[in-house]
């Protein structure tokens, strides 16, 4: 008769390995970044962050190191689906119109660089493979050859949600600095006009803050038009 095959036993370090790689796939990297997102959306429901923004600020920091801490705390608020109009709003009432635009911008291409990153690392990979039909690979392929252009038009027109462009262009094969860059330009106008606006509460009938409202309408008809014809281009096509 014949002897059984014995199959060689798995030793600790291929065993490690085989957890490693399982550990390290495109899917459980994209589980990970959906448990995170998950995570950091609850925690915005249940402590509601931006009220500490703007109501709960520490009172012992003043100066320019209260304003990169607004920076900071904006960028992680903003990569925690905290909506970026209240923190402009926010770093208009705490710190003026110049010194909030700048903690404003700054934590914007913070928040986006994290959420880009995030998806770039744990969600690219995955999600690549599934870029199908034809609106998808427009977009996809829209962002990887002009990545510049496009993620500059979306941030001029806020139509499209600051969290849901971070996480499209991290998918598709734009490079960072393009990315940053292009955030940091195109947000400039839209972000002024809510920080002018917080800056300007107290004085509702102000001309800085009826045109600063009045901006902030016409932008965003100005979207909902853009998108309006982008949307039967593609039908069109």
């Amino acid at each position: 008769m014949l002897d059984p095959v014995t199959r060689p036993r798995a030793t600790p370090s291929t065993l490690a390995i085989r957890c490693s790689r399982a550990l390290m796939s495109p899917w459980s990297r994209l589980s990970l970044l959906l448990a995170m997102l998950a995570s950091a959306a609850a925690a915005v429901v249940l402590y509601e962050p931006q009220r500490l923004l703007s109501a709960g600020w520490p009172p012992q920091i003043s100066g320019a190191g209260s304003v990169v801490l607004f920076a900071l705390a904006y960028g992680l608020c903003t990569a925690a689906f905290v909506p970026r109009p209240l923190l402009n709003l926010a770093a208009g009432a705490l710190f003026g119109s110049q010194a909030g635009l700048v903690a404003a911008v700054a934590g914007t291409v913070l928040g986006a660089g994290i959420a880009f990153t995030l998806g770039r690392l744990l969600g690219q990979d995955a999600l690549r493979p599934l870029v199908r039909g034809r609106w998808l690979k427009a977009a996809d392929g829209q962002l990887s050859r002009h990545g510049f252009r496009s993620m500059l038009a979306i941030r001029l027109f806020p139509g499209v949600p600051f969290a849901a462009a971070n996480y499209c262009a991290a998918v598709s094969r734009m490079g960072y600095a393009p990315f940053l860059l292009a955030t940091a330009i195109g947000s400039i106008p839209n972000t002024a006009a809510y920080v002018v606006a917080g800056s300007e509460a107290a004085s509702p009938t102000s001309p800085a803050f009826l045109f600063a409202m009045g901006f902030i309408v016409l932008t965003g008809l100005a979207a909902a038009v853009v998108a309006w014809c982008k949307r039967h281009r593609l039908r069109a096509r």
